[in-house]
């Protein structure tokens, strides 16, 4: 499909920059064949007993670093070198991450990037888009420990901070379910919940179930490309338990929904679905791309947040409600004052079956 049919108009001022406060007061627009202005704690309302909410545990991890280049084959520390910024977002060794260097263009395999005495990294190689491999000279639970000292949260470049972070981000861009350490962003959609609400939910007789999608940097990518059909989507490790698909079963073998919270929970659940909708255990790497005629196979409901325009989440979300509907939802949205993006509000979809393909 044409990308530039998923384009619209978004003033910069719609872009959230802190979280509400609390988490919970967030708007929540109702998006079906009308819409309605809600806010989160009205959640519990739109569920039935036996649904199953699905969430994203992933941890984010304060994955963006700053350091100094150096040449590796002199001895000492680097001096006088460029400053480099670092996001890890995928390991593939416990000492070795990719991750996206700005500026990129400069780095030459064997450099070193030293970050604090004692931490640095080797360019192992240099790949396409100003990614590269970094090799550390630390591993496993000291490479966290090192990123827990001298790194900074990644958040997406529409949040502007200082270089070195707010430490008020460290606890704001991790959701209430976060236990698995391993992504480079957070599911933003679990953003909004609190104890409260999740007391509220159990209330109703609303069953949870997790799965773990580790986001990576690459979900901030833009769309460079004219046909969707050209757009490479970075893979992202998840683990689906067999506990949750057999949740997941047992709620739509009774004629219950499943609410997939966030674009993450969502492409998690489709990977591990067969063509009759049985959901499968999952543990692997996922490059699902959904895009408009999309047969969707797990969920009957999705809790997410506002994305941009151009981006691969709006056009997911397009694809299960529709995207005539979701232009008019926007553009509702943008009038009302919502606000867009990993800190801002959140859209409840019903899906539009009758835009799905065979």
């Amino acid at each position: 499909m044409r990308v530039d049919l998923f384009d619209f108009e978004l003033p910069q001022e719609c872009i959230a920059q802190t979280p509400a406060e609390p988490r919970d007061a967030a708007k929540l627009l109702h998006v079906g064949n009308t819409l309605a202005d809600l806010g989160i704690p009205e959640l519990p309302t739109l569920l039935e007993p036996g649904d199953v909410m699905v969430v994203n545990d992933t941890r984010v991890l304060p994955c963006r670093l700053t350091g100094m280049r150096g040449d590796a084959t002199r001895p000492g520390p680097p001096t006088g070198g460029a400053k480099v910024e670092v996001t890890l977002h995928k390991p593939r060794t416990p000492d070795t991450w990719l991750a996206f260097a700005r500026p990129g263009r400069k780095l030459r395999t064997g450099d070193m990037i030293a970050f604090a005495p004692g931490f640095h990294a080797i360019v192992r190689d240099k790949l396409d888009g100003g990614e590269v491999m970094l090799h550390f000279n630390v591993s496993g639970p000291k490479l966290l420990e090192a990123l827990e000292s001298h790194g900074v949260m990644p958040l997406p470049p529409y949040i502007k901070r200082e270089s070195a972070g707010d430490d008020d981000d460290r606890q704001s861009y991790q959701t209430l379910f976060a236990a698995q350490p391993g992504a480079a962003a957070a599911p933003t959609a679990g953003l909004h919940f609190t104890p409260e609400l999740m007391d509220a939910l159990a209330a109703r007789g609303v069953h949870v179930a997790k799965v773990t999608l580790h986001v990576g940097a690459g979900t901030f990518l833009p769309v460079k490309v004219d046909d969707t059909k050209d757009h490479p989507m970075h893979a992202e490790w998840g683990e689906l338990p067999e506990a949750t698909a057999d949740a997941v079963n047992t709620a739509r073998n009774a004629g219950k929904r499943v609410l997939a919270v966030g674009s993450t929970s969502m492409r998690l659940l489709e990977s591990g679905a067969n063509d009759d909708g049985r959901i499968m255990p999952f543990r692997g790497e996922t490059d699902i791309f959904i895009t408009p005629g999309y047969r969707f196979k797990a969920v009957d409901l999705m809790l997410t947040n506002f994305h941009l325009p151009r981006s691969t989440l709006f056009m997911l979300v397009s694809a299960f409600s529709g995207l005539e509907r979701m232009q008019r939802a926007y553009a509702h949205a943008i009038e009302s004052g919502y606000r867009f993006y990993s800190y801002g509000d959140a859209c409840l979809l019903e899906p539009d079956r009758d835009t799905w393909g065979e």
